[in-house]
């Protein structure tokens, strides 16, 4: 067994009294059957349970207003017994305590604004001055690049790893991370994406090693990835290969509600009286009770019930894994590490990534016909369906999602291909590995320092033009598909040949994009170049 995978079961295993105190404190304000004369203004739930049938005659209403209600009981502030997560000192110190010890980190912090909220954090706890130098991976989630602009600094791009087989961008590779060190010895950290959207990973013991030398801290957004480690069918997780500050959704692969998340933190690289400054900055003064005590249920299932937790989710996702081998219409991101050309080494077991082999569909016409069954995807791009598994999937979900990729691949038809959108056709003709870099010098993996401000830069006059017209100049707006929330194109970045192509599919695809001034994507906000300067807008 991994020596890393070892150290977390032990660490699970060894609680001896699995408790989850912030539940238990709630549980007993509950139970207290008190008068509120504190916020919130409805009371523990009260004005829900008595106002549900003034507020709407309708049954479904009524249903939904009760529901609420027995939630919002524990829906409380920070009063006698309840903790405070800007200076936690009882239950939340102590569930937070827990957390690290069951994710391996030495410090744990609870996140009521999703990983989005570590992100920024993070980022600026290393970046202590104006134009500081960051290290990033081109295909971060847009947070990342949020938290440039608040912290002012400059970001030095890195060309991620391209798969050849699947055309995905996954991380950048050691050459890549080393030649921008060696060029940039004073950035304050190397910020990755590990693994992306479709569970794809690196090795990061090898960077992780690598920035140490530099004594720079490994940042890493692992949103995706909070099952890591917890399993030996689940590859190692970022603390165990020696990251530094990594955030994880915990109600994206475990048990938390929406916008549940934690930021952990180990060795001494992290500047952690600033961090807990910026959380408190950054996150609510008045957080959310149900959303913080289901990080501790989260943890607490896991400690009660080690690997166990996740048996049930895997068995369902083998089961839809071994159907497709027999429904050749679908091509399947397998789990590998030998094939040539390959940009990753690990696959998250919980993620089954599909496209039709010969794109009789795109992706999000896939993504629409199995909704048509009843089976709601994870998200699309323009040639892939992402099918997202759990420790809450079940092997009747997936049954039923069997019988609908069986009744969709049943009306695929290789003659006449049914997508309005070629993708096989567009695969061929599009450098997939240059799709979306686009750095000064093409021999150079990694950008100049791009800056970021929040505020307004100097005015440079822009233009409106169509996409084919944009081919070759800068770009003066973000266009980012979401989801993954993977920005497409920066500011200031020249738009290139493969861009456009990709913007047009996007158009015809009928993707949404976030920032995009035109939301068709048939027009690209561009700037004025000096010989333009005469043309009015």
């Amino acid at each position: 067994m991994d020596k890393h995978k070892e150290t977390s079961q032990l660490a699970l295993a060894g609680q001896e009294h699995v408790r989850a105190p912030l539940v238990e404190a709630l549980l007993k304000y509950n139970q207290n059957q008190h008068a509120s004369f504190h916020v919130p203004g409805h009371k523990d739930g009260k004005w829900y349970a008595h106002e549900s049938l003034s507020l709407s005659g309708r049954e479904d209403w009524n249903t939904l207003l009760h529901k609420m209600s027995l939630l919002l009981t524990i829906d409380v502030t920070e009063v006698e017994g309840t903790d405070d997560l800007h200076h936690p000192t009882e239950a939340i110190a102590e569930a937070q305590q827990l957390a690290a010890q069951c994710f391996g980190a030495e410090e744990t912090h609870f996140l009521v604004g999703g990983s989005t909220v570590g992100n920024i954090a993070l980022l600026m706890s290393c970046c202590i001055q104006p134009n500081d130098v960051v290290l990033v991976q081109r295909n971060v989630h847009k947070s990342v690049l949020h938290g440039l602009m608040i912290a002012g600094a400059r970001a030095v791009f890195l060309a991620p790893q391209m798969d050849k087989g699947s055309g995905l961008a996954t991380a950048p590779n050691n050459d890549t991370v080393e030649q921008a060190l060696q060029a940039y010895p004073n950035a304050k950290a190397l910020f990755v994406t590990n693994p992306n959207y479709y569970g794809m990973g690196i090795n990061l013991c090898e960077l992780a090693e690598m920035v140490h030398r530099y004594d720079i801290p490994l940042l890493v957004d692992e949103a995706h990835g909070a099952h890591y480690g917890l399993h030996p069918a689940f590859p190692e997780s970022a603390l165990q290969a020696g990251a530094d500050g990594v955030v994880q959704s915990t109600h994206k692969m475990l048990g938390g509600m929406t916008m549940s998340a934690m930021l952990h933190v180990q060795g001494a690289r992290l500047n952690r009286t600033r961090l807990k400054k910026l959380l408190t900055m950054l996150q609510s003064s008045s957080p959310s009770y149900p959303l913080m005590a289901s990080l501790d249920i989260s943890r607490f299932y896991l400690a009660r019930n080690g690997r166990e937790a996740f048996e049930e989710g895997l068995k369902a996702v083998q089961h839809v894994r071994a159907a497709l081998v027999n429904l050749t219409v679908y091509e399947v991101i397998e789990i590998q590490t030998a094939k040539p050309q390959s940009a990753y080494c690990s696959l998250d077991p919980f993620k089954v990534t599909i496209r039709c082999t010969n794109g009789q569909l795109s992706g999000y016409e896939l993504l629409e016909r199995l909704s048509e069954y009843g089976c709601t995807a994870e998200m699309a791009d323009l040639q892939h369906v992402v099918l997202s598994f759990s420790l809450g999937s079940s092997l009747e979900d997936a049954q039923r999602l069997i019988t609908a990729l069986q009744a969709v691949a049943v009306t695929l038809d290789d003659n006449t291909p049914y997508t309005k959108i070629q993708v096989a056709t567009y695969t061929e003709n599009i450098d997939t590995p240059g799709r979306s870099i686009t750095f000064a010098d093409g021999q150079r993996m990694y950008s100049e320092p791009v800056s970021f401000s929040i505020y307004e830069q100097e005015s440079v006059r822009t233009k409106r033009v169509s996409v084919h017209e944009a081919v070759g100049h800068k770009a003066a707006e973000s266009v980012v598909p979401y989801p993954p929330g993977i920005p497409l194109l920066y500011p200031g970045e020249i738009i290139t040949e493969a861009a456009a192509q990709e913007l047009i599919m996007l158009a015809h695809a009928g993707a949404k994009c976030h920032d995009a001034e035109d939301e068709s994507l048939l027009t690209v906000r561009v700037v004025v170049t000096e010989d333009e300067k005469g043309i009015e807008d």
